[in-house]
């Protein structure tokens, strides 16, 4: 996990990405400061297969709360899924971002959902852009000495970056540029 001594201002808005998983959740949280972007926290919720379902999301709620306490939070992004062929395993995703979604709902956020095509076109400027070329790039934009792991901790923060311009590009448009 990575912290930054940033002071919260109102020249800043920070989100909190979230790629969103049952067994794994990543999570990151950017904070932006004009066109500078400040990576403040990252890293990952795992629930033991263990537990009940009900119990896992429980987990998953307030390890979220508890790690991303301590910080103002004005956007939240997460991670929309495309319909794959392991139809159990997206059930588990997909109850995991009804948690993520309470989470954010109780923040009184709208969060963002963006697909993984747009996160990487976003970080990227490349929509199809590999694993490897997203962890390379979100640590050259957040000014990392190394690229962020793991992977889900990584793709959070590619997230909370696409949040971030979403946010961005929106408040443009409502100042009328």
């Amino acid at each position: 996990m990575l912290r930054s001594t940033s002071d919260n201002n109102n020249n800043c808005v920070r989100a909190l990405g979230i790629d969103p998983g049952l067994g794994t959740m990543g999570y990151g949280i950017v904070s932006q400061y004009g066109d500078k972007l400040v990576c403040e926290t990252y890293g990952v919720v795992k629930t033991p297969p263990s537990l009940s379902l009900t119990k896992r999301l429980l987990l998953l709620y307030n390890e979220l709360k508890e790690k991303t306490g301590e910080y103002s939070i004005n956007i939240v992004a997460v991670e929309k899924l495309f319909f794959g062929r392991n139809i159990t395993t997206a059930e588990m995703v997909w109850q995991a971002r009804g948690v993520i979604l309470l989470f954010a709902a109780q923040m009184g956020l709208e969060p963002y959902e963006i697909m993984p095509s747009e996160v990487k076109l976003s970080v990227c400027g490349y929509g199809a852009a590999e694993k490897g070329q997203v962890q390379g790039m979100v640590a050259q934009i957040l000014g990392l000495k190394k690229h962020p792991t793991p992977d889900d901790a990584a793709d959070a923060l590619a997230v909370a970056i696409a949040g971030l311009a979403k946010s961005s590009f929106d408040r443009n448009i409502l100042k009328g540029y």
